[in-house]
């Protein structure tokens, strides 16, 4: 049984190696490696599916810097409408907490840091009501 799973396992490889873009998939996170084997496995390596991640591999190369372009304007675009969707009231509240937050601690982080004149003490005794004088 061991010979019929680690033929199966070398055959997928080489299907992973004729299919570059699924490498590129399952790095980008759509997919793992036990969901594209299960699919293989069940669909067998000729479903129409897995024509869309059928290239060359110098094909692959040469989409890779566009296809990484792509991704810098999905994030700069979806940065730019999470920032069009936040209410400025909100966050002109939360940053004023926090400043009043940040204000409070370095308060009592100068209180505890500084010792005031009054609170230190000398060595000098009180005077002796009693204190008898030699003339």
């Amino acid at each position: 049984m061991t010979d019929k799973q680690n033929d199966s396992i070398e055959r997928f490889k080489g299907f992973v190696k004729n299919h570059p873009k699924l490498v590129l998939e399952v790095r980008k996170g759509r997919f793992t490696w036990q969901e594209i084997y299960e699919e293989w496995y069940l669909l067998g390596e000729d479903d129409p599916k897995w024509l869309d991640f059928f290239e060359g591999a110098a094909s692959i190369k040469a989409s890779s810097p566009k296809e990484e372009k792509e991704s810098k304007n999905d994030l700069v675009s979806t940065l730019l409408s999470t920032i069009k969707n936040m209410d400025m009231d909100q966050i002109q509240s939360h940053i004023s907490s926090l400043s009043q937050a940040i204000s409070a601690v370095q308060g009592l982080l100068t209180q505890f840091q500084s010792t005031p004149e009054n609170t230190v003490q000398t060595e000098s005794k009180p005077p002796n009501p009693f204190a008898l004088r030699k003339d």
